[in-house]
């Protein structure tokens, strides 16, 4: 192996380690009951459906839960056989920004100095906040990012090649993304499609031809599962989480898609910004700028110097060596925006799919100001400029929280200045020690402060709910900006759709399980009841043949509830608690069958019609709030 390779390895193996670092809990209950129901029916397993019994799905698409099922189908259910695929993945898409990299670098800096670009991107990319915290957890971010990842591996290939076969991977795979997170997925297409178009290596009615025969296979891997499910009848399956008429396309379309842009009302996709309110300052603010806004500035440097050398290489007759540039470029532009100005519903590790083009961008960038620094009289000065503005926001950023590792943000000041002054000087006198020096000080003040934030979330247990890395503030709960504060902390009377805090160090789970939720009671979504240890057994001795154990407001009741038993729950508002899954209909048709015997009132506001028929009709039991039988 070369010293390259040695050093990928070492890098790689510090991610292994940050991503499964003292991994316990159920990270995020609503997801972790999925991969538990479906390691226990096919057919859950197919529709992602929320319980074993399938009576409404998960409000995404069920990829990044077919991958965690498959595993504790194969090793049993826990909290390592669930969250380590997690980890591998967020692990690979490393790997894979370091060969995209070093790829297509090689041929316009040569291969030692792309080597070098491509293990700056692998360490940025390892020590990226959100992207630890993430890869720590089950939400489906982190699978996303690895086949966008994967997905801009094979652009690039069919940009330097000019073969439809890379093109047409990475449409497969940009697919494959939508059936884990929907249109988020989309977001790098402008990119991709804007690069093969200017600077693929084929003719002008080539690329288009090429790109209308990608856009058919992305077409097919996104729309397969969707066509079947939409297609499939309704009263064999199970409702569609999130979705207003029972259908996906309306899931893409409203609570997974416009409603995330533009907000929605009834408290659905259009719910508070965890990470601070819209605008072109909100990756910059006091929650987003400690999970992913260290090596912008860099990167908003880099790109004005790309675009320069870019024009001089299309005039030289190599425009697929600008290809790179805009693929990552793009890539991040558009995440900027659409994360900066969207109204709806935003988690800060939603940012986490910025990471691989910060990275990228990164390490491409560090490598051409370089060279400028060496070839170029007044680009030569760029270098020393980027250095010393991403080490002030950096300072800046750790400033915000004086209390936490108070020395730190000077030190990286400190080293920030020294790092200037030696490129400085390396430019005048050119002596190898100083420019080594130069830039090693330069990568320790770029990320110095984004590796203390990453560490932060080894010393505590998964929010699976709303994962972020920095200090804490002391606030527990989840969300950021104006709802909540770093770290993953909230002001008290901001709690989640489950309720409860997911702060505390007893995250339900399985019998057995730490902090399982049979010894801690649960508590259900908006304005859902509690459901304690006491009633848990008499429902799981009074059930009978029922199919579900009892039928709950929403979804985080529910989630609880399947965790602790290991029994099928019916969540009949879905995850906000406001879906009409449960008609009073399909309520009497289920209870006159037998097939549900208990329901608990008062969560959900989804489930108001349910409610009153069976206030009406069914008895209530008596020691049991909100508990009715209704056999």
């Amino acid at each position: 192996m070369t010293r390259a390779r040695w050093a990928l390895a070492g890098v790689l193996a510090a991610a292994l380690v940050l991503y499964t670092w003292a991994l316990s809990g159920m990270a995020n209950t609503y997801y972790s009951a999925a991969v538990l129901s479906a390691t226990q029916s096919w057919k859950a397993f197919f529709f992602g459906a929320l319980d074993a019994g399938s009576f409404i799905t998960v409000d995404k698409p069920p990829l990044a839960l077919w991958v965690m099922a498959l595993s504790a189908r194969i090793f049993g259910f826990s909290t390592w056989s669930m969250l380590v695929p997690q980890a591998l993945a967020g692990v690979a898409a490393i790997a894979v920004v370091f060969s995209a990299v070093r790829r297509n670098m090689a041929a316009s800096f040569g291969e030692r100095r792309a080597e070098a670009a491509g293990l700056v991107a692998a360490l940025a990319m390892t020590l990226t906040p959100i992207t630890v915290a993430i890869n720590r957890d089950n939400n489906p971010d982190t699978l996303l990012v690895l086949l966008l990842t994967v997905a801009a591996w094979f652009c690039l290939e069919a940009l330097r090649t000019g073969r439809l076969r890379g093109l047409l991977l990475c449409a497969l795979f940009v697919g494959l993304g939508f059936n884990t997170k929907m249109l988020q997925a989309y977001l790098v297409l402008p990119a991709f499609a804007l690069a093969y178009l200017l600077c693929a290596r084929a003719g002008v009615v080539g690329r288009l031809g090429h790109l209308l025969a990608a856009g058919a296979v992305l077409v097919v891997s996104s729309g397969w599962w969707m066509v079947i499910v939409d297609l499939w009848p309704t009263g064999s399956r199970p409702y569609v989480g999130g979705s207003t008429h029972n259908s996906v396309r309306d899931l893409v379309i409203g609570y997974n898609g416009l409603g995330r842009i533009f907000g929605q009302g009834g408290g659905r996709a259009g719910g508070p910004s965890f990470g601070g309110e819209s605008g072109a300052g909100r990756l910059f603010n006091e929650v987003m700028a400690g999970q992913i806004s260290w090596l912008l500035p860099f990167c908003a440097i880099a790109l004005p110097l790309a675009v320069v050398t870019g024009l001089r290489a299309r005039r030289a007759g190599r425009a697929w060596a600008w290809g790179p540039w805009l693929v990552w470029g793009g890539w991040l532009a558009v995440h900027v925006v659409v994360f900066s100005f969207s109204s709806g519903t935003f988690h800060p590790y939603y940012s986490t799919a910025m990471a691989p083009a910060v990275a990228a961008l990164s390490g491409m960038g560090g490598v051409l100001m370089w060279r400028a620094h060496r070839e170029a009289r007044v680009l030569g000065w760029v270098l020393p400029v980027a250095v010393v503005v991403t080490g002030g926001w950096g300072f800046a950023v750790l400033r915000r929280t004086p209390e936490w590792t108070p020395w730190l943000a000077w030190a990286v000041l400190g080293t920030t200045a020294l790092a200037g002054l030696a490129l400085i000087l390396a430019r005048v006198r050119r002596g190898p020690a100083i420019t080594v020096a130069g830039l090693v000080l330069a990568l320790v003040a770029g990320l110095a402060g984004p590796a203390a934030y990453a560490v932060t979330p080894l010393r505590s247990p998964v929010n699976g709910t709303n994962p972020t890395a920095g200090p804490d503030t002391g606030d527990r709960g989840f969300g950021g900006g104006p709802m909540g504060l770093p770290g993953g902390r909230q002001p008290a009377g901001d709690r989640p759709p489950g309720g409860g805090d997911p702060g505390r160090s007893g995250t339900p789970g399985l019998s057995g399980y730490p902090g399982s939720s049979r010894d801690q009671g649960f508590s259900g979504g908006p304005g859902g009841r509690e459901v304690g240890a006491e009633l848990v057994t008499f429902l799981e001795a009074n059930r009978g043949n029922a199919d579900w154990l009892v039928a709950v407001g929403s979804a985080q009741q529910a989630a609880s509830l399947i965790l602790s038993t290991g029994e099928p729950v019916i969540a009949m508002g879905g995850f906000t608690g406001a879906d009409p899954a449960m008609t009073t209909a399909r309520l009497e048709e289920l209870t006159s069958s037998g097939r549900l015997r208990y329901v608990m009132t008062g969560g959900g506001r989804g489930a108001g019609q349910a409610t009153s028929w069976v206030q009406e009709n069914c008895a209530a039991v008596q020691g049991q709030d909100g508990l009715h039988d209704c056999s």
